[in-house]
């Protein structure tokens, strides 16, 4: 079942020709961000381009639930009226992050050396997901954290009273990790520090800076420490959100196998910790290019000229890349099946603990597609078989997961049959335009009556 609703079975049609400019929604990651940091500012932050996906609505009833004021003006263009550092509410009911982990997890850090006590939960998916890879440091601040079995929602959130900073060594790369943690200790004395091995998307260390946080970050053989200094008074921004990358990918990736298409992604930010895959997919032989390359609020952004590319080959994807482009491995794993040759993705085991176990979900689907592949727990290689050969022609399983779904739809516009999703709701959380923007382009979807 979706994350709001009946399931709506979809099938992707074959088509040729993908054609016209595809504006993409709000990038998630800076939304929730913004709708964050606002709450924790004092005085009024203004967003223009925000994402209205479920995730990112979620996120805004929850800074409300929390005290701060949010507003919606016109599409796109939002309010938040702050409380300050260590100023957020008790809330009255429970917190419902529907089926955002990035949500729930920086929102949990937001509120944790707060003396408040708080509730969270969210959909099926979500409530599957592990929190104790966020409530584990949040603990060495004072934080108590009680929840189901295995550290899952529903869960409560009691606030630290008195808390102290932390330096803490994230053991797997992530960015909602990292930014919990450093939420934690704007309200916290003294220095709080973030170590990673691997570096992850820095959205948090660039909007904390421009929210006026006094933030450094040092690369040292130890890995890349952020430091923090806590008790910041938060300024109010205007923010611009720029075009969602991984967003992007689903057309970007279905015009590079789809015969005849050329069309045109604008405004797509290109943060280096979020553009693996538009290397990948150019390492791969992947027409695109990066036209009018400039910086809008900080971040760098582009317009992406993408066109089929029969002559996409199989690569060893770098897996020191995989932080950069965790999320799409899934759409890249379609286009893997359309390149010649093999495609091998490690250091991904990531994806098990996503929305869904993601490298099961696409090999599951591929392999009723008709496309052979390998798996362990930390890699997916996929046997490529040519463009317009992957026979398709299977009903897939979304698993409650966006990015799932949307993989599978992209591969039916390019297999020799349609190929169906069992359930295309969860799409609104992050990407709600989705089938129209792809309707607009020259794809061919159709809802299959209940079974």
């Amino acid at each position: 079942m979706s994350a709001h609703g009946a399931p709506r079975t979809l099938a992707s049609h074959p088509v040729t020709g993908l054609h016209g400019t595809a504006d993409i929604p709000g990038d998630k990651s800076i939304s929730h961000r913004s709708l964050i940091l606002g709450a924790l500012a004092v005085g009024e932050t203004r967003v223009t381009g925000l994402l209205e996906g479920q995730d990112v609505l979620d996120t805004a009833a929850a800074m409300r639930a929390f005290g701060a004021e949010v507003t919606r003006h016109s599409p796109g263009a939002w309010s938040i009226h702050g409380v300050g550092v260590g100023g957020f509410a008790e809330p009255e009911n429970v917190i419902d992050c529907g089926n955002s982990g990035t949500g729930v997890r920086l929102i949990i850090g937001a509120m944790a050396t707060s003396p408040i006590t708080a509730t969270f939960t969210g959909d099926a998916s979500l409530c599957s997901r592990p929190m104790g890879r966020v409530t584990d440091p949040l603990a060495g601040f004072g934080t108590a954290a009680h929840g189901r079995a295995g550290g899952r929602l529903p869960m409560t959130i009691v606030g630290a009273a008195d808390p102290v900073p932390v330096r803490y060594s994230v053991p797997v790369p992530s960015a909602q990790v990292k930014s919990a943690v450093l939420l934690a200790g704007l309200n916290a004395p003294g220095q709080t520090v973030v170590i990673e091995r691997e570096a992850t998307r820095d959205h948090s260390e660039r909007m904390l800076a421009g929210f006026g946080a006094e933030i450094a970050t040092e690369d040292t053989p130890e890995g890349r420490v952020i430091t923090l200094t806590g008790y910041p008074e938060l300024r109010p921004q205007q923010i611009t959100v720029p075009r969602d990358p991984s967003s992007a990918a689903f057309p970007v990736c279905a015009a590079l196998i789809v015969p005849g298409s050329d069309i045109l992604v604008p405004n797509i930010g290109l943060n280096p910790t979020r553009a693996g895959l538009y290397q990948t997919l150019r390492d791969m032989g992947a027409d695109l290019t990066f036209e009018d390359p400039r910086e809008e609020g900080g971040e760098p952004v582009a317009d992406l000229r993408v066109r089929f590319s029969g002559t996409l080959k199989g690569i060893e994807v770098p897996p020191e890349r995989a932080p950069s482009m965790i999320d799409e491995y899934p759409v890249l794993s379609v286009v893997a099946a359309n390149a010649e040759g093999t495609t091998v993705m490690r250091g991904i085991k990531e994806l098990r603990v996503k929305e869904s176990d993601r490298i099961d979900a696409m090999a599951r689907g591929l392999e009723a597609c008709g496309v052979r592949l390998e798996e362990d727990e930390d890699t997916l290689i996929v046997h490529g078989r040519g463009p317009g050969s992957v026979p398709g022609g299977a009903t897939c399983a979304a698993r409650l997961d966006h990015r799932i779904a949307m993989s599978f739809l992209v591969l039916g516009m390019a297999a020799q049959t349609p190929v169906t999703v069992d359930d295309a709701g969860p799409i609104a959380t992050s990407f709600p335009i989705f089938e129209d923007l792809m309707g607009a382009l020259g794809a061919q979807f159709s809802e299959m009556a209940d079974a």
